[in-house]
């Protein structure tokens, strides 16, 4: 069986290149961070977990910057997101992000899409939050097939 740690990396915690460190020197399989690019100041959102939203939604780093620092001092570790908000990104540009992740690590990278609970941080990326999930299913394609 294999364990991996999912996580937010935020300026308040352990860094993204000691934190990839010290989970494959103890043996874990893997490390997913999450994604929020912003918490609006104004939020109606109901967090789905209770009232209050922790700190960390407001302070995580770019899973991106964060999974190259571990990929870069690591050699088993596989690297992830959980989730990457695709609704509120460039299918073209990700796609290079994650082809580039890819190759600095050698080929550890996984994916975990999703569209996000966060309406108002869908709308300030231009996402009608009512078509999220068509919308999401368009950039996977076009993720998939290069347009």
């Amino acid at each position: 069986m294999e364990f991996g740690v999912a996580t937010f990396v935020t300026d308040e915690g352990i860094a993204p290149a000691r934190l990839g460190e010290a989970l494959e020197e103890r043996g874990f399989a893997s490390l997913f961070v999450a994604e929020h690019t912003h918490i609006p100041v104004s939020r109606e959102s109901r967090w789905p977990e209770s009232d209050g939203l922790p700190r960390k939604y407001y302070r995580t780093f770019d899973p991106f910057v964060t999974l190259t620092a571990a990929a870069v001092v690591t050699e088993r570790l596989r690297l992830g997101t959980g989730i990457l908000l695709l609704v509120e990104r460039d299918p073209i540009t990700t796609a290079k992000e994650i082809a580039s992740l890819d190759h600095v690590s050698a080929g550890r990278v996984a994916v975990g899409i999703g569209a996000g609970w966060n309406l108002e941080e869908m709308r300030n990326h231009g996402t009608d939050p009512k078509t999220r999930m068509t919308l999401l299913r368009e950039r996977v394609q076009a993720m998939k097939t290069g347009v």
